[in-house]
């Protein structure tokens, strides 16, 4: 079918590059792929010395690389590869990654001090940040947005090391206060976002999340697994999937997979800035399950290389992860049972919509998918909110697989 043809039986409207339909629980906008210059923190030697850090963590081991093969051959492509990081050292999600390599590299720089650290969270990068904090010895204050439920801040507080306090303001407002109180009393803020003169952080938060990507590479070689032609990663601030798309770009270049940005409709900052080449906050306290994308604004050095790499860029609603974490739990006969939490099950989700549902069928012949194509999806998280998890996926996250 034309895409002409598909884009009219869809009802979809494509306008100022963007294919969207009203009140819909997808939207999608097309990238530039300009390719411009990557920053410079994307070299070899940077993910050298990460990996040598990483390394030296004795909770450190690869996180599985799962192939849903009997769903890949039901949807009609060729593979679906997930990163399982809700095995990542024992924390359910990936954010120790970045926080424990910053914490280092501010450490090997100070020595011979024992600093506070500090940051704003949705969760899983508070959590990193007070893991991190206490593999060295150091105390955390932790501070977490209105609405923050109270499971993730009991993970954090579980840990021993961590002051956690949740606030009357979104996340990003949060993040601002966060930085003056720790100016205020001299305390290291570790933020996955850049703040002004607030870069170095940052970066090395970025740089440690290439740790994924990178044994996401190894292990497709050490299992003869075919090469991904589509990737589908989830943005917040975009610290995370513009540190896995700039180590792609760098490192595969002109053999990189179709890269998707996938966030949370309201919150959808990456979705609202990247197709007009400008900064769009979407600032505020809105509603979503997707705790760990609740963020409204995006991180200004990944800017470049979120609106030059990424092909797509898609807003989904809540439904669109629900259908992903069920799907993740209850696989078919062969495939391997997955705990994702909401943010962690939007990919899949979405990927379910774009090979089940006719209704989206302009979007998938937009991205080329099709019986050779191989999916990659990062499984960022477990059940961070187990009470959640229950109501959508209809029972207790220990029992899945069972």
């Amino acid at each position: 079918m034309a895409a002409d043809e598909a884009e009219r039986r869809s009802g979809i409207n494509w306008k100022n590059g963007k294919r969207r339909k009203h009140m819909d629980k997808i939207q999608m906008a097309k990238g530039k792929l300009a390719r411009g210059p990557l920053p410079a923190m994307f070299n070899s030697e940077q993910y050298r010395q990460v990996e040598a850090f990483h390394q030296t963590l004795k909770q450190y081991a690869p996180t599985p690389l799962i192939n849903l093969s009997k769903l890949a051959e039901k949807l009609g492509i060729q593979a679906i590869l997930v990163k399982d990081e809700s095995h990542r050292f024992g924390l359910n999600a990936f954010k120790a990654l970045g926080a424990s390599y910053a914490v280092h590299r501010y450490l090997e720089q100070h020595p011979h001090t024992q600093p506070v650290f500090v940051t704003t969270t949705d969760g899983n990068h508070g959590k990193g940040v007070a893991w991190a904090a206490l593999q060295v010895g150091c105390r955390s204050e932790i501070f977490m947005p209105k609405g923050t439920v109270a499971s993730r801040v009991q993970a954090i507080e579980a840990l021993g090391n961590a002051k956690v306090t949740v606030t009357e303001w979104g996340y990003d407002d949060t993040v601002r206060w966060t930085r003056d109180y720790a100016q205020r009393n001299g305390y290291v803020l570790v933020q996955d976002t850049v703040l002004e003169d607030y870069h170095e952080i940052p970066q090395n938060i970025v740089l440690g999340y290439t740790t994924m990507i990178r044994e996401v590479v190894q292990q497709i070689e050490e299992q003869a697994l075919a090469k991904p032609t589509h990737v589908f990663l989830q943005a917040g601030v975009g610290s995370m999937a513009g540190g896995v798309l700039g180590w792609l770009a760098d490192t595969l270049k002109a053999e990189m997979p179709v890269a998707s940005i996938i966030e949370a409709t309201d919150s959808a900052c990456v979705f609202a800035s990247c197709p007009q080449g400008k900064l769009v906050s979407k600032a505020g306290i809105t509603p979503t399950i997707m705790a760990g994308l609740n963020c409204g604004e995006v991180n200004p050095d990944l800017f470049p290389v979120l609106r030059d790499y990424a092909a797509f860029y898609f807003a989904c609603a809540d439904e669109v992860t629900e259908a992903g974490m069920r799907q993740y739990a209850d696989p078919l006969a062969g495939d391997t049972a997955i705990v994702a939490g909401e943010s962690g099950a939007v990919g899949l989700g979405l990927l379910l919509s774009l090979c089940q549902d006719r209704q989206y069928e302009a979007m998938k012949q937009a991205l080329g998918l099709d019986e050779h194509s191989v999916v990659l999806l990062l499984n960022t998280e477990g059940a961070t909110d187990p009470d959640d998890y229950r109501r959508v996926v209809g029972r207790d996250p220990q029992t899945v697989g069972q």
